[in-house]
């Protein structure tokens, strides 16, 4: 099951690592505003199944480690 918290979490740190602001973010995966990214990060809405995959593709990390149903990032 997909864990919202989990994702905020993971979400705001590859972010943060990255150095990418939320703006820059949500360019990058082609989002309208960064409202939507800081919506992501504080758990109040949950990204659609096509961001989802844009955001693994774009961190490089796998599904099952954004949606928190595993603890390695790294892609199989």
């Amino acid at each position: 099951m997909f864990n919202r918290e989990i994702f905020a979490t993971r979400l705001k740190a590859l972010r943060e690592t990255n150095g990418l602001s939320t703006q820059k973010l949500a360019t990058a995966l082609g989002l309208k505003s960064k409202g939507g990214i800081t919506q992501f990060e504080k758990a109040m809405t949950s990204p659609s199944a096509d961001t989802l995959v844009a955001m693994s593709n774009y961190f490089n990390v796998s599904l099952d480690y954004l949606a928190g149903l595993s603890d390695k990032p790294e892609r199989k």
